[in-house]
């Protein structure tokens, strides 16, 4: 699997997405900076990771969705390629109308920085392959626009066709209203676009791949992607 993951000026987790493609799915992944105009031929996998892209100036990855690289990844969807978009990812990914509806501030207008449980809606796309739908998983958040929203027509369109990937639940997969960290709509915590080949989603599954920190759940994730591209191979 040939990964590469772009950097924005503010981004600060492209080294922690590296690390975890590299130790779930071996080789080292392109780092690609933003003014580039085209990715490393062979890519399977574009990541757009967390962090504060501009500073998250004028609005969370409105400056980062229209850097040059952009296009190159909409060239590189359209040829069916496969786009992870994690936290700031997941809001440049709305910006550049990669995928529906907008990251807002949180409900309780304040930065959140813990781990969550999140209930695995299917199993069945290259994104969740590595786990069992209705599986919990616990994985961190770190952001402080993450409340997920859209008009309500786009909402039912994304639960009418089963694009809602993972959802905040508690520890045994309910849905509450106290385990919904942000106020997401729905629960939502991560999202596909039509063609299933863009995975937006706010918590950072990179950062639970090492027994060492204590939790291995973000692993299923990476492990999944890799056996989808050699499946495909």
């Amino acid at each position: 699997m040939n990964s590469a993951v772009l950097i924005f000026p503010g981004i600060n987790r492209e080294r922690d997405m590296a690390r975890a493609l590299r130790l779930v799915c071996g080789g080292v992944p392109a780092m690609v900076w933003h003014a580039e105009r085209n990715l490393p031929p062979g890519t399977d996998l574009v990541v757009i990771p967390g962090g504060f892209s501009y500073g998250d100036y004028l609005r969370c990855g409105a400056i980062a969705a229209r850097a040059p690289i952009m296009d190159a990844v909409r060239a590189h969807l359209a040829r069916g390629g496969l786009v992870l978009a994690v936290c700031n990812g997941f809001q440049i990914a709305c910006e550049a109308g990669l995928l529906p509806g907008v990251l807002m501030r949180n409900s309780q207008l304040r930065f959140i920085c813990h781990d969550v449980y999140l209930r695995v809606e299917r199993s069945d796309t290259a994104f969740t392959r590595g786990y069992n739908a209705g599986q919990v998983i616990r994985v961190p958040v770190a952001h402080g626009e993450g409340n997920y929203t859209a008009d309500p027509v786009t909402l039912a369109r994304i639960e009418a066709e089963g694009r809602v990937l993972f959802r905040y639940s508690d520890p045994s997969g309910n849905i509450d209203h106290d385990w919904n960290h942000n106020g997401s709509a729905n629960a939502i915590a991560g999202i596909v676009n039509e063609k299933g080949n863009v995975l937006g989603m706010m918590p950072h599954p990179e950062n639970h791949v090492e027994a060492a920190l204590g939790c291995t759940d973000g692993r299923g994730l990476f492990a999944g992607l890799l056996d989808h591209f050699k499946q495909a191979a």
